[in-house]
C-alpha cells in the first residue's frame, strides 16, 4: 500500500468539480447545507450531542485564485472571526498567494476572509472573517490528554458535503509523516520565507534538515498537495492517526472527543490508490491524521499575534540510528565527507544518529557530539530524523528541552535551549 495524496483542501488547479446533494457535478463551493439537525433530541447518542455542539464552530471554505480554486474546512476560535484552518487550503497547495475567500458558517451564512498568517512548517494557517456577528468559537479540548482508543469525531467538508459528521478512534498518537511545502511558489522555486536550505547536501554542521536524498531506503510517508511542486522541500509533522472517515475538503475541519471538544486539525490521509485525490482509489481507508491541537492553538496564537509562527531549531544533521555501532560510524563519515554514501539501517531505526552538529548551535552549547543517538526528547521517543525535527519544531524559540541520549552506549540526559528558524 502507499501512502500518498496530501488532503489537498480539494484544490485542483484549473477549477473543480464536486459532487452535489443529488449525486450531480457542481461547482466548488456550489452545494448547500448547514449545520448538524437533531430531529429528536431525546433519543440524540453522545455522538449526536459531541457533533452538536462542534459543529457550529466549523465552517467550510471556498478558495480562488488565478491559478484555480478549492475548498477545505475551518475552526472558528474566537469572537473576533479568526478562524484556523491549513495552509495548504488557503495557497491551493501553494499555487496562490493572493487568494479570495468565501466561508460558509454553518448556519448558511456566507462572508468574505483574509489570510492573517500562514506556516508552512506546520501546515497551519489563521484567516479572519469580514462578517465576525454571533459566532460560536469552538471549544478546544488537550490532545496531551488522549489515549489510544479514545473516541474521535471528523467534522468538515467532504468532496463539499459541508457538515458532514463520520467517527472512529483514536489509532495511534505522535505518528510522523513527512509531506510536501505548501509554501507559495516564488521565481526561485517554492520558499519565499527562506524556511528550507536548497543545499541538501550541505556540509557537516548544517542544521537538521526532515531528510536526505542519499538516504537509500528513502524513510518517511510521501504526501503532496495537489498543485505544488513535486520537488519542493519536504516538512515532517507529528500528527493523531485516526480511522474516523476523512476525505478531500475535510482539510482544517475539526478532529473532536466525546465532549465536542477540538482535539486535532485534519490534514491528511492515507490512500491505496498510489495517487493524488481525485485518482481512482483516492478515497478514505481508514488511516487519517490531524495535527494537535496542542500544537495547533499554539501556532495560531503566533499567527494571529505576529502573522508568523516561531519553530524551535536545534543545529544537528541526524540520520537513522542502528544498533551495530560499526554501522553508525559508517555512516557519520559518509555524512562528513562529500562524496560518501550511508549505509543502509537494516531492522528499525533506535533514535537519531547525529552525523553533524553546527557550530554555535544550540546543540553544540549544550555538548552535543557527533555519534550521539537522541532517544527522546522531554520524554517522547525518538525513532528517527524526521520524528526528532517534526518534535523540535513544536517548541518554541527560547526553549529548554531535556534529549535523552546515549553517548558511547551509556544513556545521558541534556538539556538545550532552542534558537530560532
Amino acid at each position: 500500500m502507499l501512502l500518498a495524496g496530501l488532503l489537498g483542501g480539494g484544490a485542483v488547479l484549473g477549477g473543480q468539480y464536486l459532487l452535489d446533494s443529488e449525486g450531480q457535478d457542481s461547482p466548488a463551493g456550489g452545494s448547500t447545507g448547514g449545520g448538524i439537525e437533531l430531529n429528536a433530541p431525546e433519543n440524540a447518542t453522545a455522538i449526536s450531542a459531541a457533533a452538536d455542539a462542534a459543529a457550529p464552530s466549523v465552517v467550510t471554505l471556498a478558495v480562488a485564485g488565478g491559478e484555480g480554486a478549492g475548498s477545505g474546512s475551518g475552526i472558528i476560535l474566537d469572537d473576533e472571526g479568526h478562524v484556523l484552518t491549513n495552509t495548504h487550503v488557503v495557497t491551493l497547495g501553494g499555487a496562490e498567494a493572493d487568494p479570495e475567500i468565501q466561508v460558509r458558517l454553518s448556519d448558511g451564512r456566507v462572508t468574505s476572509a483574509e489570510v492573517v498568517g500562514t506556516d508552512p512548517l506546520s501546515d497551519l494557517a489563521v484567516i479572519r472573517l469580514a462578517d465576525a456577528e454571533d459566532l460560536v468559537p469552538a471549544e478546544l479540548g488537550s490532545s496531551a490528554d488522549l489515549n489510544v482508543g479514545d473516541q474521535t469525531i471528523a467534522i468538515g467538508a467532504p468532496l463539499n458535503l459541508d457538515g458532514t459528521v463520520t467517527t472512529g478512534i483514536v489509532s495511534t498518537l505522535d505518528r510522523t509523516i513527512q509531506v510536501a511545502s505548501a509554501a507559495v511558489d516564488t521565481e526561485d522555486g517554492a520558499d519565499p520565507d527562506g524556511l528550507f536550505d536548497d543545499d541538501a547536501e550541505a556540509p557537516p554542521g548544517q542544521p537538521e534538515q526532515p531528510g536526505d536524498p542519499r538516504d537509500p531506503e528513502g524513510d518517511g510517508y510521501e504526501f503532496f498537495f495537489p498543485g505544488t511542486n513535486p520537488t519542493a522541500q519536504p516538512i515532517s509533522l507529528n500528527v493523531i492517526q485516526t480511522d474516523a472517515a476523512i476525505n478531500q475538503g475535510n482539510s482544517g475541519g475539526a478532529l473532536v472527543d466525546s465532549e465536542g471538544q477540538v482535539i486535532g486539525v485534519n490534514v491528511a490521509i492515507a490512500t491505496s490508490g498510489g495517487g493524488m485525490f481525485g485518482s481512482e482509489g483516492a478515497g478514505s481507508i481508514g488511516v487519517g491524521f490531524a495535527i494537535p491541537i496542542d500544537y495547533a492553538s499554539r501556532v495560531a496564537e503566533d499567527l494571529i499575534e505576529h502573522g508568523e509562527a516561531s519553530h524551535g531549531l536545534l543545529g544537528v544533521n541526524v540520520y537513522q540510528a542502528s544498533t551495530d555501532p560499526e554501522v553508525n560510524e559508517r555512516n557519520i563519515e559518509a555524512f562528513q565527507t562529500e562524496d560518501g554514501q550511508p549505509v543502509p539501517v537494516a531492522g528499525f531505526s533506535v533514535g537519531g544518529l547525529v552525523t553533524g552538529v553546527a557550530e554555535g548551535s544550540p546543540a553544540d552549547e549544550a555538548g552535543i557530539q557527533d555519534g550521539d543517538i537522541i532517544q527522546a526528547v522531554e520524554g517522547r521517543r525518538i525513532e528517527d530524523a524526521h520524528n526528532l525535527t517534526a518534535i523540535i519544531r513544536e517548541y518554541r524559540e527560547g526553549d529548554t528541552v531535556t534529549l535523552s541520549v546515549v553517548r558511547d552506549g551509556e544513556p545521558t540526559e541534556v538539556d538545550v535551549t532552542l534558537t530560532s528558524m
